[in-house]
């Protein structure tokens, strides 16, 4: 095809075959991205008999700018602009679904933009130009006459849309000048999330679900488009019979039950006659099956019911599937850079481990604080940040990018100035390691001589290294539901007696704490059928499951007792809310114990049995409980957010409650000097006992031992041994006695004025 417009033809209609060639050609052709877009609209006008054809584009989040019309103002090219949900285009934009309208001006929504001169055509048709559930713009076309456009021309328009959103992801339609479309995945992009796992890494994304960018969205030979396809959804099916043939399977349960609906949706005729139908209409297979995932998208956006998320999250996954099958994909992870960063809408524990250590970080577009994903990346000490919006959409594997877990920021694409800030906290970071390396065998005593015990969470033997290495002196916290969790079968009592031995071999004498599993809520066995509840947190979880479950505890106990191999152990209970659940999980490892002994086996020379007190109703159980429990853990991330009401995975209250609040620190001493008064060990874990200004508080109130991430030890400790922790109490009095509604201001100024390394 010449530079120049194809000359005006008669305006008849076309099949879509025919007009996506078209597209094609233009596509292949040299040429600015402007004299692209021009030219795609008139073939369009001419194909649908259309008096109007165009295109707005997204400028930015909000905003759509008509770029190339046939029929409209040209003078309005670039100048008119629409927010989304603006008028009928911006509304097509905000719901991801065509609209027509045979009197537009009528039309309620409707917005005049008198540049365009629009207002002498009555019909409208626009329909969403959107890859992979994103809209990238809209594609309108217009008649003067009143018309209503048929299914077939509706249906006809998405698929050119989709050529367009293919074509728009190659950069066809970019130029020079200020009015240019930037070229895709170029320019710096940042994201704002939260933090998961602090910490700071620099290097190349790797893309979790890789983009698979279509050069030829457009195929002339149908009949081969659809054997391609016929060959990947047998791959596809196969893929799932051999999973659900595995041995490792339980014959019922919810693993097998998602499994099942994969293999219903592999197998639905509707799902692929519409892949189908796309190639008979021009489309190559890739692009079929992109048009499908982007409308299931589009409804997983809309649905509130969790279970029908689910399936068509399933979908969405099978559609991925699919993707590199057609692609000659096999998998992820096969060539990783040495500085890889990982970037995923989301990923599991299993997967991420697959990673493993490989990695300098994780981005994730969804996730939360509590996840799985986020219990490994600490375990790693890999940083992490989640809730990074549009980073899988944004991100292609190699793009360079700076992770900031401390401020749960990603910098992709960064500019130099960027660049040289971040370095310089790197350079920041190490020097204050090499400070922390110093005094890793030295104890965390405060200028006033009080002593601060320090110990370390843990959940994967991969953490157990970092004992040694931080300057920890035990483990105040070993999560054994992680080795449930990263498995499809509970795991036989043999396997985690060994790993139980193999967790104290690595400690190598120094003392481990074991909490008894710990799940339900959000971490649900995928073995395990889901319980349907209002509120998860609040409800089937902990020490109430394995009580009600008293085979799975007790085989857990057996396990312990077996992997001590006559060493001394210490085994802790998790969410007790009352006395009675205490004692009732007490009396069964009592129980386990004797039976050991019937059998001769061996135990441990010692076990001490403790409870997590992560409910304020426990603060106020009888003294028996106190002086019957060895010792006791105050389990800091629940305890907060039961005693403030505020869940820790909303973004929007979680972070109104500060740890430093008078009545929380209040509390906390209240608790501690409970079990004082017992003379019953006290420590607190959790991720406030890894924040030096925090863990000074909680020194301050009494607590003798904190326990955290291997690399909070060092920082805290730095910080106890620069000050008086009388100085500190007094302090924070006088901050309680002022009617302050929290004593960090307080704190924090006194800390900066005596120059203490509280940062």
């Amino acid at each position: 095809m010449p530079d120049k417009k194809p000359e005006k033809q008669n305006r008849q209609g076309v099949d879509s075959r025919t007009l996506l060639k078209r597209l094609r050609d233009i596509l292949a052709e040299q040429g600015e991205g402007q004299e692209r877009l021009d030219k795609i609209t008139y073939i369009i006008a001419c194909s649908m008999d259309a008096d109007v054809c165009s295109i707005y584009l997204r400028r930015d989040e909000k905003t759509l700018e008509l770029c190339a019309t046939e029929g409209l103002n040209p003078e309005s090219v670039h100048q008119t602009r629409l927010r989304v949900g603006q008028g009928l285009v911006g509304r097509i934009a905000d719901l991801a679904r065509p609209v027509q309208s045979k009197d537009a001006p009528a039309a309620k929504g409707f917005r005049y933009m008198p540049e365009t001169g629009e207002e002498v055509f009555s019909s409208f048709l626009g329909v969403p130009i959107q890859r992979l559930g994103e809209v990238l713009g809209v594609l309108v076309v217009q008649n003067r006459e009143p018309r209503v456009y048929t299914e077939d021309e509706v249906y006809g328009l998405e698929v050119v849309a989709m050529v367009i959103a293919e074509m728009a992801e190659l950069g066809a339609f970019t130029a020079e000048g200020q009015q240019a479309m930037a070229m895709p995945h170029q320019r710096p992009f940042f994201a704002k999330g939260i933090v998961g796992q602090e910490g700071v890494a620099e290097g190349h994304v790797v893309l979790h679900e890789p983009h698979i960018v279509i050069a030829n969205p457009v195929a002339d030979d149908p009949e081969s488009e659809k054997k391609r396809l016929a060959e990947a959804f047998a791959k596809l099916q196969a893929e799932i019979d051999r999973m659900l043939k595995t041995d490792q399977l339980a014959a019922t349960g919810e693993h097998r039950e998602v499994l099942e609906a994969y293999r219903m949706f592999a197998h639905d005729r509707g799902w692929r006659q519409r892949m189908e139908a796309s190639i008979e209409s021009g489309l190559a297979a890739e692009v079929a099956v992109e048009k499908e995932q982007s409308n299931t998208r589009t409804r997983m956006e809309r649905v509130t019911d969790a279970y029908l998320r689910e399936r068509l999250h399933d979908l969405d996954d099978l559609a991925n599937r699919l993707l590199r099958i057609l692609a000659g994909r096999d998998g992820n992870g096969a060539d990783m850079p040495d500085d890889a960063i990982l970037v995923a809408r989301n990923i599991g524990p299993a997967e991420l481990l697959d990673y493993g250590r490989k990695l300098k970080g994780v981005v994730l577009e969804e996730g939360s604080v509590g996840s799985h994903a986020a219990i490994v990346a600490r375990a790693l000490a890999i940083p992490l940040v989640i809730q990074a919006a549009r980073i899988t959409r944004e991100a292609l594997s190699g793009d360079e990018i700076l992770v900031d877990g401390d401020a749960g920021v990603a910098h992709l694409r960064p500019e130099e100035s960027v660049k040289t800030a971040f370095h310089e906290k790197i350079a920041m970071r190490a020097e204050a390691q090499e400070e922390y390396a110093a005094l890793r065998d030295l104890p965390a005593v405060s200028t006033d001589g009080q002593r601060i015990r320090l110990e370390m969470n843990a959940g994967l033997m991969a953490d157990l290294p970092s004992l040694e290495g931080s300057g920890a002196e035990g483990v105040g916290l070993y999560r054994t539901e992680l080795q449930f969790l990263l498995r499809s079968s509970v795991p036989k009592r043999t396997e985690q007696a060994d790993l139980y031995s193999r967790v104290l071999d690595a400690a190598k004498g120094k003392p481990v704490t074991f909490r008894t599993l710990d799940i339900g809520s959000d971490k649900v066995l995928p073995y395990m059928k889901r319980q349907d509840e209002p509120n998860p947190a609040m409800g089937w979880r902990a020490i109430r499951l394995g009580l009600d479950r008293p085979g799975v505890m007790r085989m857990q106990f057996q396990s312990l007792l077996r992997g001590a191999k006559g060493r001394p152990i210490r085994v802790m209970f998790p969410m007790i809310a009352q006395f009675d659940e205490f004692r009732a999980a007490r009396d069964m490892l009592l129980e386990e114990i004797r039976r050991e002994k019937t059998k001769r086996h061996s135990l441990p020379s010692d076990v001490k049995i403790g409870a997590m007190l992560e409910t304020p109703s426990l603060a106020f159980a009888p003294d028996q409980f106190f002086r019957m429990a060895d010792f006791i853990s105050i389990g800091g991330n629940d305890l907060k957010q039961f005693f403030f009401a505020a869940d820790r995975e909303n973004e929007r209250v979680r972070r109104r409650y500060d740890t430093l609040n008078v009545s929380f620190l209040s509390f906390i001493e209240q608790i501690a000097n409970r079990c004082n008064d017992n003379d019953t060990p006290v420590s607190f874990c959790g991720e406030d006992a890894g924040r030096p200004v925090e863990a000074l508080a909680f020194a301050a109130m009494g607590l003798r031992t904190l326990s955290m991430r291997p690399a909070s030890v060092g920082p805290i400790k730095r910080l106890i041994r620069y000050v008086d922790l009388g100085k500190t109490k007094t302090i924070i009095d006088q901050a309680r006695a002022s009617g302050e509604q929290s004593v960090r201001p307080a704190l924090e100024g006194w800390l900066k004025s005596i120059g203490a390394p509280y940062r």
